[in-house]
């Protein structure tokens, strides 16, 4: 263990507000986390750094600068990589460029780029994603730009060549890279080391700044307090210190040609006081010089499909009737119809499963790729869900979807619940109930709620789940055993009274990805005698007030807890390798703190489903949905394959 790592620090509680604040600190390199740039892009960043990135006039003059110096034409297709809150992009939109991408790691800056660009009826596609991994196609880009010192954040500087190459990748041959970042030189020998500042008439910030071990980062702190609130931020964040030199070796060593600087910018704020890292910055332009990618790896043909779906032949417990009834059948219609509506691909579909080996096994020289849409499991059977993508492991056929390990994790609510925790991902209070236990033994806090551990689609999860006594919890309990077995676990969860709210995520974290936006359940119009749950009968049981009242809305949360969500929500993606596309379900306890209840991998894709009621809020209808899963399977198996890429197309909406 390395000792520095072991030093007790000065944490302090502020007292107005309760936030963890450090004291004085000797060496601010020993605070940094490498991963600070997934933390710091949020409302907070708008409101210190508003006198340059909010301030239109000075987007529309640096816009103006960048555009003389790139001469290109309005239908260039230019893409604004690290775009943030889409300020130059939107700029460009409004000064009539026609095929502007944005993309940003930050999923509230790029929420609120679209916000803005509905609000002004421009037209900027505008995606979350990593600029390590771009999940665009080869050749693609005339322009691709780097703008307001939005490079040289990563722990090394074989993170930022990445950047470069990928740039390189998805530009057209002849194409132009423009960067504007610190001038490395300058700020080196000009930085202030201490300073404070007004934002506005009730916040202040005092930032820190001292040059890390190697000279070649610049490492700030910020502590931003409100005047009645007291201390709301105390965060950390370092930037590589590039100058013309080391610029012109790392451009060069790419690939790139005709590399010319266009002298600084110097930035006028209205605030006019601590500038920082946007002080004085190097304008630098690149052109790639390269052959267009071989017609083979461009693949812009019909790519052959196959859907995987449940089996109407076989009975399904889940659903009421235990078979599949006309409401099913007119699902699967709208979800042919949507896929129907998408270019470039042939879709088959497949749903008898006893023979599904061997129908595959005779199409898999033919089959591009496989959609599994096959939540209900093998035979129908939720526990063998994941035999669909192990016996397509086993013909070696790519999938869409999480693969048979997240599925088994998954399926298995109790093991999730001690995954989280590890993370230190909050969790509902709960305990496990065996087939021999005795509930009237157990030292239990009213209400809970019992579930099935094992389960999908709600099943077992009713208004008479939830018990307000031990008799009732024991009924309750009787009832799941009646349905399930009196052999399988369950699981008893502390009934927390906040909002119940879901977060959907396609891609793949850490890398591309786009987190929908989260809905909560508007339990207001349900009689006051109804436990407010979202369970099995507001699925699947039309003739239930739950099924008539219930409605999923745009979730309406502070900040700061939507913000610790979405990254507890990306961290235990990554870490369970849901893979494409997934949704999970969370609630507020008293105090407004969100716990986890579960993860669905492969979650429901049904066209009055979670995720699509989530895309339907900004505008995504439900053919779009699948467009971006589909990207996502695409993308993931480009970055995965050791030979030519599979080449994407680019979705637009």
């Amino acid at each position: 263990m390395n000792k520095r790592n072991t030093k007790v620090l000065s944490v302090k509680k502020n007292g107005k507000n309760g936030n963890s604040v450090l004291g004085p600190v000797a060496n601010l390199e020993l605070h940094l986390q490498p991963d600070w740039w997934r933390r710091i892009f949020n409302s907070m960043y708008l409101k210190t750094d508003a006198d340059v990135v909010e301030d239109k006039i000075i987007t529309k003059s640096e816009v103006g600068l960048f555009s003389s110096i790139l001469q290109a034409s309005k239908d260039s297709v230019i893409l604004d990589l690290a775009c943030g809150q889409g300020r130059h992009s939107l700029e460009l939109a409004r000064q009539g460029y026609s095929k502007v991408f944005g993309l940003d790691r930050s999923h509230y800056l790029i929420r609120k780029a679209k916000s803005i660009m509905q609000q002004e009826g421009l037209k900027v596609n505008f995606k979350e994603g990593d600029a390590r991994k771009l999940p665009f196609e080869t050749d693609m880009f005339d322009v691709v730009m780097i703008l307001g010192n939005s490079f040289g954040y990563f722990e090394s500087t074989e993170d930022d060549v990445k950047i470069l190459k990928e740039v390189y990748r998805i530009l057209k041959p002849g194409g132009i890279f423009l960067i504007d970042v610190a001038d490395g030189a300058y700020l080196k020998k000009n930085y202030l080391p201490r300073s404070w500042e007004w934002i506005d008439k009730k916040h202040f910030v005092c930032r820190e700044r001292s040059l890390a071990k190697d000279n070649e980062r610049l490492i700030s702190r910020e502590v931003i307090t409100h005047v009645e609130k007291g201390v709301l931020v105390d965060q950390f964040y370092a930037e590589r210190l590039y100058n013309r030199d080391i610029l012109n070796e790392m451009f060069s060593e790419v690939g790139y040609e005709n590399i010319s600087f266009h002298g600084s910018i110097e930035t006028n704020s209205l605030r006019n006081q601590d500038l920082g890292m946007m002080e004085r910055r190097i304008i630098v332009t690149a052109q790639v010089n390269k052959d267009w990618a071989p017609e083979k790896a461009r693949r812009n043909g019909i790519k052959n499909v196959v859907v995987l779906l449940g089996d109407p032949r076989r009975p399904d417990i889940i659903k009421p009737s235990s078979v599949f009834d006309e409401d099913d059948f007119l699902t699967i219609e709208r979800l042919k119809e949507a896929l129907g509506q998408l270019p470039g691909y042939r879709f088959s579909y497949l749903n008898a499963h006893h023979t599904f080996y061997n129908d595959l096994l005779k199409q898999k020289s033919k089959i591009d790729f496989v959609l599994n849409l096959c939540d209900e499991g093998f035979n129908n059977e939720a526990r063998k869900e994941l035999h669909v993508p192990a016996l397509l492991e086993m013909l070696d056929i790519p999938y869409s979807g999480s693969g048979p390990q997240c599925l088994a994790y998954c399926y298995d609510k109790s093991l999730i619940r001690g995954i989280a925790k590890e993370m230190g991902i909050p969790v509902a209070e709960a305990f496990f109930v065996k087939s021999d236990d005795n509930v009237f033994d157990l030292q239990i806090d009213f209400p809970v709620i019992a579930k099935p551990n094992f389960g999908d689609s709600s099943f077992g999860i009713t208004r008479e789940s939830v018990a307000n006594s031990i008799e009732e919890l024991n009924d309750a309990i009787l009832q799941i055993r009646q349905k399930f077995g009196y052999e399988n676990p369950i699981l008893v969860e502390e009934f927390l009274p906040g909002k119940e709210i879901s977060v959907g995520i396609i891609g793949n974290p850490p890398e591309s990805y786009t987190v929908l936006p989260i809905v909560e359940e508007d339990f207001s119009l349900l009689p006051p005698d109804l436990p407010k749950i979202c369970g099995y009968e507001a699925k699947w049981m039309p003739e239930s007030p739950y099924f008539k009242l219930l409605r999923s809305i745009p979730a309406d949360l502070p900040d700061d807890v939507e913000k610790s969500i979405i990254e507890n929500c990306v961290k235990l993606s990554a870490r369970l390798e849901c893979r494409d596309y997934c949704r999970f379900d969370l609630r507020l306890d008293a105090n407004g703190v969100p716990k986890l209840l579960e993860v669905n991998p492969n979650p429901g894709w049904c066209w009055d489903g979670h995720l699509a009621k989530m895309a339907g809020i900004e505008g995504v209808s439900y053919s779009k949905v699948f467009d971006l899963i589909l990207m996502a399977i695409e993308q993931r198996m480009m970055q995965n394959k050791t030979e030519e890429p599979i080449i994407l197309r680019q979705l637009v909406y």
